[in-house]
């Protein structure tokens, strides 16, 4: 069987709200479908969430996120960040088309998206007031897992929230864990994407050093394979950075705003990070280059520009 799918379909009559049809929210969608969900849509152009629902069974695209949550039980958020989390959940502007408006008195909201720890919390305690629950399910893998159901999904909630969630996350990961409460996801998310952004840099700093030396930095990564700096970056995003495939699946203003998160939450916990410190003024350049729309394997450009801007 295929990892994170759903043959036997046992996600029949579940209704299950999407809002945030990105990258990562439309193949996590498919995955859905596939297990038997009936869909509820919602994205900021309305003509993308009825082409997808025009796609596949059971699911239908809704005007706003509040119609969304009327007709589902448990709703799935997967947008960029946190203020855009708070947009779609509670609707500050107008206080009227948000999932809380429209969240059944045990309804569950899943965030899977990367969102600040504390505010996190805070939108938790904002739902629990009006009789809802909030799961906090940060994912990792991209586009390439999301697509073949394979992502890494860690979550953050009470035990019975956790257990109305796990059933949609097998529909869409492999390895799924219940770290801890609300919030505890999201720390886990934010140690992930920390790794993933120094890993980044590491690649980019030896490739870009492999490359000044007179040597073919394509090479070098291939004879690196197997040993102790092998690993899954060095795999995708070095050869992305060799073949100069800047083609975003996760952008470089993303990965930007989760390393100032995990800068944010360790000033919060009074822990001095120094690899993050020298690592984040890396992506900051780039954003302010006009390279934010990239592909993170693009930090290179930040290290070197002047021998892998012509790569």
């Amino acid at each position: 069987m295929t990892a994170g799918a759903d043959p036997n379909g046992v996600l029949a009559g579940r209704r299950v709200g999407f809002v945030g049809l990105g990258l990562m929210g439309v193949p996590m969608v498919r995955r859905l479908a596939a297990a038997g969900a009936e869909l509820a849509l919602w994205t900021r152009s309305i003509e993308k969430a009825e082409a997808l629902a025009s796609e596949l069974p059971g699911a239908a695209a809704m005007p706003s996120p509040r119609h969304v949550a009327e007709v589902a039980d448990t709703v799935i958020v997967m947008v960029t960040d946190a203020d855009a989390v708070e947009a779609v959940v509670f609707d500050p502007y107008e206080d009227e088309w948000g999932i809380a408006h429209g969240l059944s008195e045990d309804g569950l909201v899943v965030d899977m998206g990367t969102t600040a720890v504390d505010r996190t919390r805070d939108f938790a305690g904002r739902i629990r007031m009006i009789g809802g629950s909030w799961v906090d399910a940060p994912v990792s893998g991209g586009t390439t897992a999301a697509e073949a159901g394979t992502l890494t999904v860690m979550a953050g909630g009470s035990d019975p929230d956790f257990a109305r969630a796990e059933p949609l996350f097998r529909a869409m990961g492999q390895r799924i864990t219940h770290v801890g409460p609300v919030g505890a996801g999201q720390i886990a998310k934010t140690a992930n994407q920390m790794i993933v952004g120094l890993t980044i840099g590491a690649v980019a700093e030896a490739l870009a050093l492999s490359k000044r030396a007179g040597v073919d930095p394509a090479r070098v990564r291939e004879a690196i394979f197997g040993g102790f700096a092998h690993s899954r970056i060095l795999e995708l995003h070095g050869e992305r950075m060799v073949t100069g495939d800047f083609q975003p699946r996760a952008r470089v203003t993303i990965q930007r705003k989760d390393m100032r998160a995990a800068r944010d939450l360790a000033e919060q916990v009074g822990l001095a990070l120094p690899g993050l410190a020298a690592n984040l003024p890396l992506w900051e350049a780039l954003a302010e280059a006009g390279r934010g729309d990239l592909d993170h394997s693009a930090l290179v450009l930040a290290i070197d520009p002047e021998e892998w801007d012509d790569a």
